[in-house]
């Protein structure tokens, strides 16, 4: 956990954004109650999570800094 620069951690430990995810994804799935069968919920869940990737307008403040200390850190590793 300290083995990172202040702002990578800032970055690992905000969780507003997964949370948000999660909130929707329950909301949704809350809202439409019973689906016939597995195809359609992975169908309705991808649908929701292609709505919610296209309000992703900015990423959050810190990530430019963020991504430049995990890309010294991992290097190749790093997926962008």
């Amino acid at each position: 956990m300290f083995a990172f620069a202040p702002e990578v951690s800032k970055m690992l430990y905000a969780t507003n954004a997964v949370k948000n995810v999660n909130r929707s994804l329950r909301k949704i799935i809350k809202m439409r109650g019973h689906v016939p069968h597995d195809r359609a919920a992975t169908k309705l869940l991808v649908l929701v999570l292609r709505n919610i990737e296209s309000n992703w307008k900015n990423p959050s403040p810190g990530w430019p800094a963020a991504l430049n200390q995990l890309d010294i850190l991992f290097g190749e590793r790093l997926w962008r």
